[in-house]
């Protein structure tokens, strides 16, 4: 089962909707296309790399357009921490 934090899902929310003050249909494909690539985590967990910054294995990424979605595997699914612009400085206060 993949999961999404509060955290993860606020992030999602500003992002379509900085998006959508220029292309209200442009923020909706964005933001869906987020959800999809976290589809199938849980069956493939290890698909993603892991955060450099971190260098933890159990805490990965996947890039999607401009942007990083960062999750970490549990026992028992998969929980998406974050998601954030690649050419924003990552700082561990970026995770829940």
């Amino acid at each position: 089962m993949v999961k999404w934090t509060g955290h993860a899902l606020e992030q999602l929310r500003h992002i379509h909707d900085y998006i959508a003050h220029d292309s209200p249909l442009y923020a909706k494909r964005v933001s869906e296309a987020i959800v999809r690539k976290t589809v199938g985590l849980d069956e493939l967990p290890y698909q993603g790399r892991k955060v450099q910054e971190l260098n933890e294995e159990y805490i990965r990424e996947l890039g999607l357009y401009s942007y990083r979605i960062i999750y970490e595997i549990k026992t028992d699914h998969v929980e998406i921490l974050a998601v954030i612009h690649k050419r924003r400085d990552f700082a561990p206060e970026d995770l829940p």
